[in-house]
């Protein structure tokens, strides 16, 4: 659990156009050990499926430019691999759950073919052997083998998930980066799906990033978290660092009086004020200074640096001493 082998250092992603350049992703930095699963948290356009899509290397060729940082896996900067390396990571080394099932399968061929793919590109089984590989496989996520040959319309939203589960464990990858894998599903569904992942996480002692929005499901499968706001990481420890009392980013307060709790007799939640800054014209000083409730004078002038304490970070003018 203590070996660390993906390290992503000042990390700087923009999607430029003709007409405006969208600052998607500025300067993260966080590491992930053996075994390990880290939660990314934050609201829609935290930056946190570019974060995914860089580790890939699959942003838009013409738009997606990665401007800093590193990328370190098994001590190998990934942005200075040519492509071909790069083919032979994906899939193999480090593979992703795409956010929605429905269209991440290939609707003209069978589930079995897509997870076969996999095997035959990586050279995984030998050709006879790639459809008996395939149903192991798919009783190992829940699937009867008999029903490789159906095609995805045949298949529920959970079990098009479990074929997606299956296909990123063809090869019983390293690393495995879950962009939101759960959103498209029903509570009960979602639940299964992510007993599902965090058994086969455990048996196969596979390293993984969960992207969510939901911090239940960081309760529930993660070691570590970091909070995502307008493509920085503002907050980050590990799950008792993030879900302990004691000080917190005050984005990281609004998030949790968000969400309902059990003992709590109020009629309404809280919502936090505002909307995510555009990403084309981000504001000065601290990027949550126009919806913070602590906002001082110098939050709207400077960037706050990083305060660390422990295994805990956070990026915020209200640490300051």
């Amino acid at each position: 659990m203590s070996e660390k082998f993906l390290e992503i250092k000042d990390l700087a992603v923009t999607y430029e156009t003709d007409e405006e350049n969208v600052n998607a992703v500025n300067s993260i930095s966080f590491s992930l050990n053996k075994g390990e699963t880290l939660g990314i948290v934050g609201e829609t356009g935290a930056g946190k499926t570019t974060t995914a899509l860089s580790i890939m290397q699959l942003l838009p060729k013409e738009v997606g430019k990665i401007k800093n940082g590193s990328i370190i896996f098994n001590d190998e900067n990934l942005l200075e691999k040519n492509s071909h390396y790069l083919r032979q990571i994906r899939g193999e080394k480090i593979s992703m759950i795409f956010q929605d099932p429905m269209t991440s399968l290939n609707p003209v061929l069978t589930v079995g073919e897509q997870i076969g793919e996999a095997l035959e590109l990586h050279n995984k089984a030998k050709k006879e052997n790639i459809n008996q590989r395939v149903g192991e496989i798919m009783e190992l996520v829940g699937i009867p083998a008999a029903r490789k040959s159906e095609y995805p319309h045949q298949f529920s939203g959970g079990m098009k998930q479990r074929v997606v589960i299956a296909i990123a464990l063809a090869c019983e990858p390293e690393l495995i980066i879950a962009d939101e894998p759960t959103t498209a599903l029903d509570v009960t569904i979602q639940a299964q799906v992510l007993d599902l992942m965090d058994e086969l996480k455990n048996t196969l002692n596979t390293s993984m990033i969960m992207i969510t929005h939901d911090l239940g499901i960081v309760a529930q499968t993660c070691d570590k978290v970091a909070i995502m706001y307008a493509g920085e990481i503002i907050e980050s420890g590990t799950l008792e660092d993030i879900f302990s009392e004691g000080n917190h980013h005050p984005y990281t307060v609004g998030l949790f009086n968000s969400i309902p709790k059990l003992n709590d007799k109020k009629t309404r939640l809280e919502p936090i004020d505002g909307l995510m800054p555009d990403p084309t014209n981000l504001p000065k000083g601290c990027k949550f200074h126009p919806r913070c409730l602590h906002c001082m004078k110098k939050c709207k002038m400077e960037e706050p640096k990083v305060y660390k304490k422990g295994t805990k970070t956070i990026r915020c003018h209200l640490y300051d001493n």
